[in-house]
């Protein structure tokens, strides 16, 4: 563990590096391409000024709000299309069309039905969640040993607990998995509406920087949102499912 930390951190100073390497070596001007020290000077005034703060709080209640819906609906989805095969012939197969249009694409459908507000965002970053977990929620049921729930319906597991304690328990590491894609999915749809719709959160900070040319606030943002992902990924959901894959015998434990 300490052996990968220290490899990534040295990945990431070399990235600097070549950076500020190529900052100096002028390939771009600097109203174009800003150094390390500018960028960072811009995530330090943006938290002077609470701006960031606002625009992280912000964004990260909607993708809240957004995602944890997404989770609900899209196991649902999932598994009602794995046990029922009429639904999976007519809404399986729908969640599979829309699962090739990029949810930016819902913005002016959502505009135009919820108006400018909180409500527009939030439909496109369910439907970009909601997809990718329906469908793995789906896989996760189908790659489950039809013996494992014969024996259960044979010692009388029926109905809701057949889901709750059988098909949910034994798809777990393909929903986490499918949890993880769809935080990514939720987390670049919210940024794409919020860059394309006027409102408060860290796509209007990043559209702002654009409007008044400024490179290093617009690298500043970008910074902050890479990080949040990179923070919720590695700190959420790589522990999560490496736990569950160590324990539903996926994987060999670290004896290091």
């Amino acid at each position: 563990m300490r052996k990968a930390w220290l490899r990534r951190g040295m990945f990431y100073l070399a990235l600097l590096g070549l950076w500020e390497l190529v900052f100096r070596c002028k390939v771009w001007p600097p109203y174009l391409f800003p150094s390390p020290q500018q960028v960072a000077d811009a995530i330090i005034a943006g938290f002077q000024d609470r701006t960031l703060p606002i625009g992280i709080a912000i964004s990260l209640r909607r993708i809240g709000i957004g995602y944890g819906c997404s989770i609900v609906l899209g196991m649902v989805l999932g598994l009602m299309t794995a046990r029922n095969r009429v639904f999976e012939e007519t809404v399986g197969s729908l969640i599979l069309a829309l699962q090739a249009l990029p949810s930016v694409c819902w913005l002016p459908a959502a505009l135009l039905w919820f108006g400018l507000n909180d409500q527009a965002i939030l439909f496109v970053v369910l439907m970009g969640a909601t997809l990718a977990m329906a469908i793995a929620a789906h896989d996760g049921v189908k790659g489950i040993p039809p013996i494992y729930i014969k024996a259960a319906q044979t010692m009388g597991t029926r109905g809701l607990h057949l889901y709750t304690r059988v098909l949910l328990p034994a798809s777990l590491p393909a929903v986490i998995t499918g949890m993880k894609q769809g935080w990514s999915f939720a987390w670049r749809s919210l940024m794409a509406g919020e860059l394309l719709f006027v409102s408060l959160g860290l796509g209007h900070l990043l559209q702002m920087g654009r409007e008044l040319n400024d490179i290093a606030q617009v690298f500043a943002v970008i910074v902050v949102i890479v990080v949040i992902g990179l923070v919720v990924d590695q700190g959420v959901f790589a522990p999560v499912e490496r736990r569950v894959r160590m324990r539903w015998g996926l994987t060999l434990p670290d004896w290091k």
